[in-house]
């Protein structure tokens, strides 16, 4: 590990040789098998992206061709997940883009993806648990129940409107699950992301017995360029690996299984979105799909409208998974960010026997339930969007930097054709970047500045790597 130097200031790096050999205090503990990665992963990325996105984009901007905007925003999601395998192998430690950013780019560089992770998983969170009641409110409306009109939504959401109270408990839920240990979270986790499965080859099954060739022409109802656009929109659904990668250090084998775990999650999720929107675009013509419940629209079209609820069943338990990956996410970076002493060590705070980061936990479980509560999911999903971008554009230029820096490290895993992938997964993200409006980048400079703040006036002088440069010793461990 020769050359691998604490740098200087807010430059300073980690070595990777000491974060492979553990930070100081707090650690967790490795329970995590290939196929219960796998799940979280599935989990994180199969969601509202079958149920409804897809219908959107099919009825409003790619029509058939839909399935094409799937398959772009695959590929390019795909230079950026062989970039996080490569470095989930290299170092299997908790934090995911912030820790790499940290280790090849520098302590702000780290700060900076970190602060911004938080904001964006939290705000994951809540938009989840918002979708989530939207369905609950159908289900109890088919079976003729209603629920008073102060808890349906967000105050300005509707008539006597509140609070979201289900999306609210839904959160608070979420965070309970991960309090009882990684073990026990990661089974129920795993149980549910195989019932969604199920649920989505139920429907691909009983769909593909209903498509009429017909309606897959024209193909390209609004040209080439809607195909693209529709990949800008539907990115935001082939995602969740990147939470995924924040549990390495709870893996028994991290360096070979973290790896396989990114590529096997987002190949599966891949698969199933393209045999959905085939099903979806061929049972009904792309005019007729109802943007926001396409696939009960389209059984409806065919006689088969019962089959309504076990979707709605379905989208429940599959978008209820994504939450339980980004809270994941959230409290796991928040955790190595404290660890490293660049916010309070309080918040590194782990069970005595369960070994997880009880306070993060609650305290992001309570965050996400009054985002989740009070904000219309517009506002709320507004929050989500750049900092997932900006983490890949630092995961992609990371693995190139520390690849031609530090050829010699081990990796269990190498991003194929290196630098062209990671660099599409740089442009490709920057691209998605312009599609978001000012207010979106308002708020993120809000939240930089603030981070930008704490970072200078806490994080800079209580960080263990500058406690260390200034004591001259070589670093943490």
């Amino acid at each position: 590990m020769a050359g691998l130097r604490v740098g200087q200031g807010v430059l300073r790096r980690k070595p990777i040789a000491l974060i492979e050999e553990g930070a100081p205090g707090e650690q967790l503990t490795r329970t995590l098998g290939l196929w219960q990665l796998t799940a979280i992963g599935v989990g994180g990325i199969i969601g509202a992206g079958i149920f409804a996105l897809a219908g959107a984009v099919a009825n409003e901007t790619a029509g058939p061709a839909v399935l094409v905007s799937f398959l772009i925003a695959g590929v390019a999601s795909a230079a950026a997940a062989f970039s996080y395998a490569e470095f989930a192998g290299l170092i299997p430690k908790a934090g995911s883009a912030y820790t790499y950013g940290y280790a090849v780019l520098g302590e702000l560089a780290g700060w900076f993806i970190g602060w911004d992770l938080l904001l964006e998983y939290t705000a994951i969170v809540a938009v989840v648990a918002i979708g989530i009641s939207g369905y609950f409110n159908f289900l109890l409306g088919e079976m003729g129940a209603e629920l008073p009109v102060w808890m349906l939504g967000a105050p300005g959401t509707g008539p006597g409107h509140q609070v979201d109270l289900i999306a609210s408990v839904l959160c608070l839920f979420t965070a309970y699950l991960l309090t009882l240990g990684i073990k026990n979270a990661a089974r129920f986790e795993t149980v549910v992301v195989v019932l969604k499965v199920l649920v989505v080859l139920l429907v691909i099954v009983l769909g593909f017995f209903h498509i009429d060739s017909a309606n897959y022409n024209p193909f390209f109802p609004y040209g080439v360029s809607g195909a693209f656009t529709g990949a800008a929109t539907v990115f935001f659904a082939v995602f969740g690996y990147d939470a995924m990668s924040t549990a390495a250090e709870e893996s028994k084998d991290a360096q070979r299984h973290m790896p396989k775990a990114i590529v096997y999650s987002l190949a599966i999720s891949m698969v199933l979105y393209v045999l959905a929107c085939l099903v979806l675009t061929g049972m009904q013509n792309y005019k007729e799909i109802d943007p926001e419940s396409g696939f009960s629209s389209a059984f409806k079209a065919v006689g088969l409208g019962g089959v309504a609820n076990v979707i709605a069943v379905g989208a429940i338990i599959g978008i209820l998974t994504v939450m339980f990956t980004f809270m994941l996410g959230v409290t796991r970076v928040w955790f190595s960010m404290s660890r490293d002493g660049l916010l309070p060590r309080w918040f590194a705070k782990t069970h005595p026997t369960r070994h997880v980061p009880i306070r993060v936990t609650w305290i992001a479980g309570v965050a996400s339930a009054v985002i989740a509560g009070f904000l219309p999911i517009g506002e709320a999903a507004e929050l989500t969007n750049i900092g997932i971008l900006l983490a890949f554009v630092v995961v992609c230029v990371a693995v190139i930097v520390l690849r031609y820096r530090h050829p010699e490290l081990p990796r269990t895993f190498r991003c194929p054709g290196m630098p062209v992938v990671p660099a599409l997964g740089v442009v490709f993200s920057l691209w998605l970047i312009t599609f978001l409006d000012w207010q979106t980048w308002a708020r993120f400079a809000v939240w930089f500045l603030v981070g930008l703040a704490i970072y200078f006036t806490y994080s800079y002088r209580r960080s263990e790597l500058g406690r260390t440069e200034r004591e001259g010793r070589p670093g943490p461990g």
